[in-house]
């Protein structure tokens, strides 16, 4: 699809990857929604763009992506500032990590209400929306490396989350083709973000009981590395994927060998397919009736 002339959803949008999509798409022609859970980042942004004389091409929303209602009425103001989107990214994500005896149902609760059941809720409320406008469109969702690497138990809220973003973008594919809009799932590595003041960003439910605010408040002062993608970068694979309609994007090879790895064994420990059996029928969904 082209991208001027559209309008995008970012969620996350006021920092980091999220940000780094909005400042190439807007290079491209699309308009802007931000959504973000800090205020302070949505202002920051929206003063980069005014700085730009692009200010009115930018809407801001405050948005915890894990409250439904607020992700309902973030769809519906929109619509009504800048026009139903056309581009849909479900970006918005927080890094739960800490020791797995220390997890408590807080923690998973937080992590997966974030960094999965966010993106779901985004096309709970939006892809309907999109499909009803018959321009097409494109999703983004962003997962991680974490989503198809083995990962260390530390990190088993945000690795089952981000795995869940992978199959969730893979499954969705040929129903929205039906309506000409394509999926992307984004995979990155590391990348300069703001994913370490997670902490700051956990809304207030989700406090009281967590067993790793330590490991929170340590993460927080973790130095985002000169040698981590700048986000720009993955700005610019998200737009060719949005033109190309690629599923995948990965923005590292580092970990190239694991992923191979994983996979060749779980090829190994399957049996040869039966060729008796029609999987296609059991696959297929029935069509209604007339």
């Amino acid at each position: 699809m082209e991208i001027a002339g559209t309008t995008a959803f970012i969620t996350g949008g006021a920092s980091g990857i999220g940000f780094g999509i909005a400042q190439r798409l807007l290079a491209n022609g699309a308009k802007l929604v931000l959504a973000d859970i800090r205020q302070d980042h949505l202002d920051e942004a929206k003063q980069f763009f005014e700085e730009r004389q692009e200010g009115r091409n930018v809407h801001t929303i405050r948005l915890d992506v894990s409250d439904r209602e607020q992700m309902r009425e973030a769809a519906k103001e929109c619509e009504a500032m800048m026009g139903g989107p056309d581009i849909l990214v479900n970006n918005a994500g927080i890094d739960p990590s800490g020791p797995f005896e220390q997890l408590t149902y807080q923690d998973w609760d937080y992590g997966l209400a974030i960094n999965l059941l966010g993106p779901i809720n985004g096309i709970m409320e939006f892809a309907s929306g999109m499909r009803r406008r018959g321009r097409g469109g494109h999703i983004v969702n962003t997962a991680s490396l974490a989503g198809v690497t083995p990962m260390m138990s530390a990190m088993v809220v945000y690795a089952v989350a981000k795995a869940g973003v992978v199959t969730l973008t893979e499954s969705i594919r040929d129903t929205m083709a039906q309506d000409n809009i394509g999926v992307t799932v984004l995979m990155p590595g590391p990348i300069k973000s703001r994913i370490h003041e997670s902490g700051q960003n956990r809304p207030e439910r989700f406090r009281d009981g967590s067993g790793i605010r330590d490991n929170e408040e340590q993460l927080a002062k973790r130095v985002v590395a000169d040698s981590w993608m700048d986000a720009t970068q993955v700005g610019d694979m998200i737009v060719d994927a949005i033109r190309n309609n690629t599923l995948y994007v990965s923005t590292h090879g580092n970990w190239k060998t694991q992923v191979t790895q994983r996979f060749h064994d779980i090829i190994a420990s399957m049996p040869d397919a039966d060729d008796s059996l029609d999987l296609s029928k059991s696959l297929s969904v029935p069509k209604k009736e007339d």
